[in-house]
């Protein structure tokens, strides 16, 4: 009878253990988890900042360049198309980090096409407005390489996460996948050749 009563009371403390470490393992990933879709937030904030600053900017250029209206058109559409992009953090596959990478990356060649007009236009060169936007824009480009790095900080965290044992038995059953990351675009690992 007490070998019954051990076996009872070591199967229940096995049971108890199991099911604390699979709780407190599930609380973390949520954590986690809630920390990708903080940090996806603020990527998209200050996508979405830099988005209206080139809206103003574009209204500048235009007052002064009237003869660059094709320019202004691309800048206007790629901005359309980037600020249509959203991926919903708890959604967020690597097709569509891709695809909303590749909108915002039109939208900045769009916005390099926009900054050439400045060369031809002095008196733009020196519009205060103008010039005010540019460092607004030079720090949201700043800012924006900060939240992608924190991003990409937070999905490794919670990546390492769920992919360690045993926690991967816990994020499998509960649904918990693994989340991607900013990359660097393919070929800026090559410095450009400068023929001077």
């Amino acid at each position: 009878m007490n070998r019954n009563r051990i076996v009872v009371l070591v199967l229940v403390l096995f049971l108890l253990l199991l099911g604390i470490s699979t709780y407190m393992s599930y609380n973390r990933m949520v954590d986690l988890q809630e920390k990708v879709e903080r940090d996806w937030s603020q990527v998209q904030n200050v996508y979405q900042r830099r988005a209206d600053l080139i809206v103003n900017l574009a209204k500048v250029v235009k007052s002064y360049a009237t003869h660059e209206q094709e320019t202004l058109r691309q800048v206007t559409e790629a901005r359309a198309s980037a600020t249509a992009m959203t991926v919903d953090a708890s959604n967020l596959t690597p097709e569509a980090l891709m695809q909303f990478q590749a909108a915002q990356d039109g939208l900045s060649q769009a916005l390099g096409r926009l900054m050439v007009i400045r060369e031809n236009y002095p008196t733009l060169k020196a519009d205060a407005q103008y010039n005010t936007l540019m460092i607004q824009l030079e720090g949201t480009e700043n800012r924006i390489t900060v939240e992608r790095k924190r991003f990409n900080e937070t999905a490794q965290t919670y990546n390492t996460a769920i992919r360690r044992f045993p926690t991967t038995i816990i994020a499998s059953m509960f649904g918990f996948e693994k989340r991607p990351y900013f990359e660097a675009k393919t070929g800026t690992d090559v410095a450009p050749d400068l023929d001077l």
